[in-house]
């Protein structure tokens, strides 16, 4: 099934280019040039990736996310003209799946959209459902559930989450977790694995500051406690 990427910029030219590579790649492809438009777009068109500009009129990056991810988790990859790791950690929090920086090569971002889509599509067939402590995750249906109740998780959190607790007691360094994300290590964006493990442990433990399930090992990484 062809796959529906919303591309939203100001910048006309930046989106026509853009679009002319994705349509090349076979995706289909919906624009937007500011967020209360993209959000118009994004209920209508229910993408699969939304390719998203921070500074916009209007309606910012960040905020559009705010508002969507209330109605949906939908992958997101930030562009940004900014090298800042405040930044990063910003739009991490409210569910950024990758970061480009601006400027880039299209090629460079078709290779990250195929990345984060084919993380989206990743299924074990030997274990599509997986269950440890009071945590089931449904892999074939990308859903998780804590005490029977629903979580919502933005697509890199279910990812990590689905390998910390696939093999309860193993330590994952930041590094593993990274290439778990990208399939590649890229920059040595360590401090966004601790971000996205902070925005699980808020959503899946009763008390964040004592984490029952996702522990860290100090100096290492992060492990999913065994018992």
């Amino acid at each position: 099934m062809t796959k529906t990427i919303l591309v939203v910029d100001d910048e006309k030219r930046l989106v026509s280019v853009v679009e002319s590579y994705l349509v090349q790649d076979g995706y289909r492809v919906v624009t937007a040039h500011n967020g209360r438009a993209a959000l118009e777009a994004a209920r209508k068109e229910n993408p699969d990736l939304i390719i998203l500009d921070i500074m916009m009129p209007e309606m910012d990056g960040y905020e559009f996310m705010r508002q969507h991810h209330k109605e949906k988790d939908t992958a997101i990859i930030l562009l940004t003209a900014r090298v800042d790791d405040e930044e990063k950690v910003i739009g991490l929090e409210l569910g950024a799946d990758d970061f480009v920086t601006k400027p880039f090569r299209p090629r460079e971002l078709m290779a990250r959209v195929r990345a984060v889509l084919r993380r989206m599509e990743k299924v074990n067939p030997d274990a599509k459902v997986l269950r440890a402590a009071d945590i089931e995750i449904d892999r074939e249906n990308h859903s998780v559930k804590v005490s029977g109740q629903p979580v919502n998780l933005t697509p890199s959190e279910f990812d990590l989450l689905s390998a910390l607790i696939a093999r309860p007691g193993r330590v994952y360094s930041r590094l593993d977790l990274l290439d778990i994300l990208q399939g590649i290590r890229y920059e040595g964006y360590e401090r966004t694995i601790d971000t996205h493990i902070k925005n699980l442990r808020s959503k899946l433990e009763p008390d964040p500051r004592s984490p029952r399930y996702i522990e860290t090992v100090y100096g290492v990484g992060y492990r999913f406690k065994s018992k």
